[in-house]
């Protein structure tokens, strides 16, 4: 049977859109990089509240890591399902005012100032794991570019060793002769690790450059369907 990692079928949630977010089939299997675009800032984020379990959905299924969200029994569980994602995107907050390696050490430990010798030594392997030069390591996050600052939200993401890494939107605000390069580079990182990759976007050439396979949504009808030639093409241009 083939591993799934993420199932969704027949989803149907009213967030006071224009429409309900509609979702007829979705299913990503383990290690896969799939894009899905098509995606508004609100909807992702509605998506990512029921791949998580954060909220149900009015209608349909969704199952993760082969147990239904439905069936989730308390906190305590839920806790332990969200712990195996690596969620970043602009709703990611990072502390400008602390260095790189202090954010990077805030999902081991809220004492980063500094952080203790066992988790700097973490938080500087994910740093050098993301490709963040040295010499920015103690420098404060807000001197940093934002392609750099994107990075920093993929280390943290990474840093509890995550079965799936969900990408929300992680272009806002990016020049985009910056957007082709960040998905290479996170594609690279995130298929070392050997996890899943889930992007949210309305950005098709991040799309194409961060996963092997991508998808656009059909609002209307809650179809994911592979992407006409043409738009493959302006893509790869």
């Amino acid at each position: 049977m083939t591993p799934y990692v993420l199932e969704l079928s027949e989803i149907v949630k009213d967030y006071k859109g224009l429409r309900p977010l509609r979702i007829e089939r979705l299913r990503v299997t383990a290690g896969e990089s799939l894009a899905l675009v098509g995606f508004d800032e609100p909807m992702a984020e509605i998506l990512v509240n029921l791949i998580t379990g954060a909220t149900l959905p009015d209608r349909g299924h969704v199952s993760v890591f082969g147990k239904s969200t439905t069936a989730v029994s308390d906190s305590t569980e839920w806790l332990a399902l969200v712990d195996r994602f690596g969620i970043t995107g602009i709703r990611a907050v990072l502390l400008d005012g602390l260095s790189v390696i202090q954010n990077l050490a805030m999902p081991f430990t809220l004492d980063i100032e500094p952080p203790p010798a066992e988790v700097r030594q973490k938080a500087e392997r994910l740093a050098a794991e993301v490709g963040l030069d040295e010499s920015t390591w103690d420098r404060p996050v807000a001197e940093l570019d934002s392609p750099g600052r994107a990075l920093i939200r993929v280390g943290r993401a990474l840093a509890l060793d995550p079965a799936m890494v969900i990408l929300e939107h992680p272009t806002a605000g990016l020049a985009r002769d910056a957007v082709a390069p960040l998905g290479r580079t996170i594609r690279t990182i995130v298929s070392a690790r050997g996890s899943a990759a889930l992007t949210l976007t309305a950005d098709r050439v991040f799309a194409g450059s961060v996963a092997s396979r991508v998808l656009a949504l059909e609002p209307a009808s809650g179809r994911l369907k592979e992407p006409l030639l043409q738009w493959v093409r302006g893509v790869l241009r």
